[in-house]
């Protein structure tokens, strides 16, 4: 119940709708059909995109209209997309499999120990036309991916990025930069 007095009716009833959606959207078998579920709920999807089986959280503190992706994408399976803030691919960009892009960071309930310290931070993240990112990546709130950059697999981005950069590790580093 404390959950429910956290958000309130009206996020707990958009929440119970966003599991619904997010149901049928993980039965859709053939991408096309998930992409065009997601425009009906508000995302701007782009041409030519294939998005498989991904999972949504946190779409009762946005919505589905927080998710943007460009032309001649590919969204690998298992991806985590948190919609508490806007997440905008480019065109062309590639997510392979398990990727999480994160929006948010919270550590618990407003009476949790560490808010004082480290307190709600909710920001957009935005990944630059023609990029890649491996497998497995973490991609954190606030950051923006320049364009045409490769994230190495098992990366944590955990700050903006300049164009056209190999980038990888944990705490993700720059590894080199990519000549055009």
């Amino acid at each position: 119940m404390k959950a429910f007095r956290n958000i309130g009716l009206k996020k707990s009833l958009k929440f119970l709708f966003g599991k619904f959606c997010c149901l049928l959207l993980n039965h859709c078998v053939l991408p096309q059909i998930r992409v065009a579920l997601l425009k009906l709920l508000g995302a701007k999807i782009g041409r030519n995109t294939i998005i498989h089986e991904v999972k949504f959280i946190n779409f009762y503190r946005g919505s589905f209209k927080n998710f943007k992706v460009g032309d001649d994408c590919f969204i690998g399976h298992d991806c985590l997309f948190d919609l508490a803030a806007p997440i905008s691919l480019g065109n062309q960009v590639t997510l392979a499999q398990r990727i999480s892009v994160l929006t948010h960071l919270n550590v618990g309930y407003p009476d949790h120990p560490l808010q004082q310290r480290y307190p709600s931070y909710v920001a957009e993240v935005v990944v630059g036309d023609g990029t890649f990112v491996g497998v497995s990546s973490t991609i954190l709130c606030g950051v923006n991916i320049g364009k045409e950059s490769f994230i190495a697999a098992g990366s944590v981005v955990t700050h903006s990025t300049p164009d056209r950069v190999l980038l990888g590790g944990t705490s993700a580093q720059i590894i080199k930069e990519l000549i055009h």
